[in-house]
């Protein structure tokens, strides 16, 4: 009975199992007893529940951050800000003995575990009104639900974990199978409708409960987990055809199912309608008009960078308490205060390549390659005139692909010339006196320090607090913290977009809400723009054509959010797009015709296999029923 336990504990450490697992089994029974005799106890254990939310946005955690083809970082640092170790995912360093990202699984499993030691007990405490009861159990059931789907983007079909083994189980249910993709979101879609409905609308009490669970939460959530659901990745995806657990059981379905995408559309709009009924709207910067002297087209620019820097704004539906955006601004802004270029604390790392630099749309809102108007060499050299002094510094040499971009990509991008609005500046009516960037070598941007600078020339305006301030002193640089956004209400626009146009092809509902997005970021809506500049007009007209649109405009409006990463995965399109070298501005040229020359960095890699992670070669080890996944 002694081995059968110790080969059952050996097993469960193989799903995640931790020591907050072992700390309660078989010895320490009392001390879950004790967790649950009076409701603030009870409440510890609902933030431990909390607690093991991955740290989306976090540099070292998050792989949709630089694992990807969004951002380059420095290769080999002597002196890195962080753990670089995601990043060797985006340079092609994968791997089954040690896998980047697998925190993730056990971290992960651990949390399933104490969630349902927290079902599994939450009814015997005495002092817990029944209401409160109700929504707690509805907050863990939605965090086993967000659980379970984080490890099914990154790994496929997963073991589901409803419910904990009991210690004298037989060793045989211990060897758990992956579990059938269908399954899985079928056990996630039914976690959310039990738990939806017995969420609060609203949180009454933010000052303490800003991050717990809401309503539009997790009705948003089932929306994103549905639309992931009908994407090609999991619908009808006859690439993983051979991926099967050994007792024969097919992992994926390979026939595609239109009633997926009806039923994401049902999904998205019931949500919409819920944070509707919530007060969230699409956010739009409103300045004190007595302490900033702005133009329209700085705020503008401000509500697009603001939508995700300001805290619990208008338009969040989720955000991640449990990581703050702080380290990230440090690595991603440069010194645009140039008096002060030696503050060790700006690191200016986070460096966009041109390909993202390029998927912006013009002023027209269509792409450069497809704008009628726009400049024949988009690497030209322009020098900034009258009209463009706040996007460009006035008479600064730049390449043409930074000249007649739409709004976002002013909010977004920091670059050679480039305007940077804030840094305790706020009056735009003189634009000789704004701050800008100077990145050619031998200028105060320029990349001189081998643990600092832009690899590419380019730098994320979108992540830096346009109130964040650098003083006198060359160490001080004051952040505006903000926890990091996981769901805004425009990214819910544009999942019922595509799902509209998946389920029933073009339609007006379709144009209404990519166009909301649209008209938010200073553009025209889909139809007349692309009628009026594109040298494809009536593209929007096909299910195809629309297709092509909406997902662009989900890579914009979201760019360096996190999204692009698991999007390109969902949609198939990941090994098209990686294709694309990671290309840069030649940086080590003080001359602005030979510093504006495209340089690759790097040909990334990317095939069949990474669309999902691999399992560490240990866990399949300890359990034989775990299949790796294809490729690995």
């Amino acid at each position: 009975m002694h081995m059968k336990k110790i080969m059952i504990l050996i097993a469960l450490t193989a799903l995640g199992s931790c020591a907050k697992y072992l700390d309660v089994v078989p010895d320490n029974i009392s001390t879950i007893d004790n967790a649950f005799t009076m409701r603030t106890e009870a409440e510890k254990f609902l933030y431990t529940c909390y607690s093991y939310m991955p740290r989306d946005g976090d540099l070292t955690a998050d792989p949709a951050i630089l694992g990807g083809d969004e951002m380059w970082a420095l290769t080999d640092p002597g002196f890195p800000e962080f753990d670089h170790n995601m990043f060797n995912i985006a340079r092609g360093l994968q791997n089954t003995v040690n896998p980047y990202g697998e925190g993730s699984w056990v971290s992960l499993y651990r949390g399933l575990r104490d969630c349902n030691i927290f079902l599994e007990n939450i009814g015997k405490v005495p002092d817990l009104e029944i209401n409160e009861r109700k929504e707690w159990i509805a907050e863990v059931k939605f965090l086993k639900a967000w659980y379970h789907f984080y490890l099914l983007r990154m790994y496929g079909p997963i073991p589901i974990i409803k419910e904990n083994l009991p210690i004298d189980v037989d060793i045989a249910k211990v060897k758990v199978y992956r579990d059938p993709v269908d399954s899985c979101f079928q056990y996630i879609t039914q976690l959310l409708d039990e738990a939806k409905n017995e969420l609060p609308l609203n949180i009454d009490n933010p000052a303490k409960m800003l991050g717990r669970i809401t309503r539009p939460i997790a009705y948003s959530l089932k929306a994103k987990v549905l639309v992931t659901a009908a994407s090609p990745l999991f619908n009808g995806n006859s690439d993983q055809a051979t991926l099967k657990n050994n007792n024969g059981v097919q992992l994926f379905n390979t026939t595609y199912s239109k009633d997926k995408w009806d039923s994401a559309v049902v999904a998205c709009r019931e949500a919409i309608t819920v944070c509707h009924d919530a007060g969230l709207a699409l956010y739009e910067y409103r300045p004190n008009v007595q302490q900033y002297k702005l133009t329209d087209t700085t705020t503008t620019q401000l509500s697009l960078r603001n939508v995700f820097t300001e805290r619990w704004n208008s338009e969040i539906i989720w955000a991640n308490t449990q990581s703050i955006a702080s380290l990230i601004q440090r690595v991603a802004t440069p010194n645009v205060d140039h008096r002060y270029i030696d503050n060790p604390r700006i690191v200016s790392e986070l460096a966009p390549p041109l390909k993202i630099v390029e998927m912006f749309y013009t002023d027209k809102g269509v792409p450069i390659t497809e704008d009628k108007t726009w400049f024949a060499n988009k690497y030209a050299l322009r020098s900034s005139g009258a009209g463009e002094e706040l996007h460009i510094r006035n008479g600064y040499t730049s390449s043409a692909l930074n000249f007649r971009r739409e709004p976002r990509f002013y909010a977004s991008l920091g670059f050679d010339g480039g305007v940077w609005y804030g840094q305790g500046q706020y009056d735009d009516s003189q634009p000789s006196t704004l701050y800008y960037v100077a990145a050619k070598k031998g200028q105060p941007n320029g990349k001189t320090n081998p643990d600092k600078g832009s690899m590419t020339g380019y730098f994320i305006k979108k992540y830096v607090h346009f109130q964040n301030t650098q003083s006198s002193g060359v160490t001080d640089y004051t952040i505006t913290s903000y926890p990091w956004p996981m769901m805004r209400l425009a990214h819910l626009y544009l999942l019922f977009a595509e799902a509209l146009n998946e389920s029933q092809g073009p339609s007006p509902e379709v144009f209404q809400y990519v166009d909301l997005v649209r008209k938010r970021a200073g553009l025209e809506g889909v139809q007349y723009s692309w009628d009026t500049w594109s040298k494809f007009p009536g593209k929007y007209a096909t299910q195809d054509g629309l297709r092509e649109i909406i997902q662009r405009e989900q890579l914009i409006e979201l760019a360096f959010e996190g999204q692009r990463f698991w999007d390109l995965r969902r949609w198939k399109t990941a090994i098209s797009e990686y294709r694309r070298p990671v290309e840069g501005w030649d940086i080590q040229q003080s001359v602005e015709s030979f510093y504006y020359r495209p340089k690759v960095l790097i040909n990334q890699t990317f095939s069949l296999k990474d669309y999902f992670f691999p399992i560490r070669e240990a866990t399949i080890v300890n359990n034989r029923n775990l299949v790796q996944n294809i490729g690995w």
